[in-house]
């Protein structure tokens, strides 16, 4: 078949978007002040402002953290496959704008079930031939790496970097996390890396862990009903077998920031950590 004849992104049965539910992808959407959401995913951003009046911070570091990662991973590493798990509603900098412009070969792969997700992803890599959307489930992590879209434009015999941030602390199925992680990572080559950011409970120190905690009650009994608000040691789990690059698991904020920070940081902003890990 021609590379003109090969679909980019896996087919989807048309789906009709329930307005009534909030949806993960327009929630970030919201938080992030964008215009692709609806009341009902609004009200989730609310519920958290009334514990936290910075809750957007959430949002914003995340993706601050997402485009620092992007950058390291294209600039230092030499690594040109990237899969971003959940990758959310498209906004500016996302992942393959990022690397694209380091790495002009770099090939993306967003995999997300979302169908709102999918018709604007879809829409966004009309013009890019190395960018692909596949719709399936970031939480099956069998399923995405022998992904059709993901196995007809990844070499598994080179190294991927793989994304999963602001993503696990939704999962609310059976499995825990860290075994979902753990079987992605022993998918993955030698050289990978993979990118995680976590909503966190910074369990230390008493005030911030309460601050966590009504979050997390906030998140749970929202329209959402998911965002769980995990340790350093349960995040931390997330990354077996790989090396951690420094500074570690830490705040999204304080992960190779561009510059010092000038103003003192948010208390909802010591509640969201991510890290970086090498596979050996």
């Amino acid at each position: 078949m021609p590379s003109s004849a090969v679909p980019r992104s896996n087919e989807v049965e048309p789906v009709v978007i329930d307005t009534s539910k909030a949806c993960i992808a327009r929630v970030y959407d919201a938080f992030l002040n964008g215009k692709d959401n609806y009341e009902i995913d609004r009200e989730v951003l609310r519920r958290v402002q009334q514990v936290s009046p910075e809750a957007m911070r959430l949002g914003r570091d995340n993706r601050d953290f997402l485009i620092r990662v992007t950058r390291f991973i294209a600039s230092q590493t030499g690594i040109t496959q990237f899969i971003d798990c959940g990758s959310g509603l498209p906004t500016a900098e996302n992942t393959h704008q990022v690397a694209q412009r380091i790495q002009p070969d770099a090939r993306v792969v967003y995999i997300d079930n979302d169908p709102v997700v999918l018709a604007h992803g879809r829409a966004l890599i009309e013009e890019n031939d190395q960018t692909h959307f596949s719709a399936a489930d970031i939480f099956q992590p069998d399923r995405v790496i022998n992904d059709k879209i993901v196995r007809r434009y990844f070499d598994f015999s080179q190294p991927i970097a793989l994304f999963q941030l602001g993503t696990l602390h939704h999962y609310d199925g059976e499995r825990s996390p860290q075994s979902i992680m753990a079987e992605y990572i022993d998918a993955l080559p030698s050289g990978s890396y993979v990118a995680i950011s976590h909503f966190f409970d910074p369990e230390t120190d008493p005030e911030l862990s309460q601050l966590a905690r009504k979050a997390e009650q906030a998140f749970l009994h929202s329209p959402m009903g998911t965002g769980r608000f995990r340790t350093r040691a349960e995040i931390e789990g997330m990354f077996p077998g790989l090396e951690l690059v420094e500074p570690g698991l830490v705040r999204c904020v304080d992960w190779w920031p561009d510059g010092p920070h000038l103003k003192p940081l948010d208390p909802i902003q010591y509640c969201i950590a991510g890290a970086v890990g090498c596979k050996p």
